[in-house]
């Protein structure tokens, strides 16, 4: 099975697992939140993982998500995927946002990993924009 694995500091990542689950509840099970807890050591947190990692098939496959890239969460997540050979069949992006989770999830059982990941880090960057807020500034005749 392939799963979205969403790592961040905080709650972030579930938050945003609660977030998605409005839009793909069918596909929840498949999506993984993990956030380094405020005062927690970078060793807790992978404690946390490995037990996470242990209750999933031997020949699960990771899209993983995260909020910085090089943060504690992300660098002792991947190396504890890696430890376990799960880093080669899927891909690790940072500055996780709802658009590319979002994309991620819809696609992840549809796309090759390379078209995911052109998909998903295109969805992520076409999503930030400045958003005009146009006000009508004629004065309003309430007589």
């Amino acid at each position: 099975m392939k799963y979205l694995l969403l790592v961040s500091h905080g709650d972030f990542s579930k938050g945003l697992k609660s977030s998605l689950a409005m839009f793909a509840s069918a596909s929840m099970s498949s999506v993984i939140a993990v956030g380094l807890k405020p005062d927690e050591s970078a060793d807790t947190f992978g404690e946390r993982f490995q037990k996470i990692l242990k209750t999933l098939p031997k020949d699960s496959q990771f899209i993983v998500l995260a909020d910085i890239i090089g943060g504690s969460p992300l660098t002792t997540v991947c190396n504890i995927l890696n430890s376990h050979g799960k880093l080669n069949d899927g891909f690790v992006l940072g500055g996780m946002n709802f658009p590319m989770a979002l994309s991620a999830l819809l696609s992840k059982d549809t796309l090759d990993t390379d078209a995911l990941k052109k998909k998903v880090l295109s969805e992520a960057s076409s999503s930030i924009k400045a958003f005009a807020v146009h006000l009508d500034e004629s004065p309003e005749d309430d007589i």
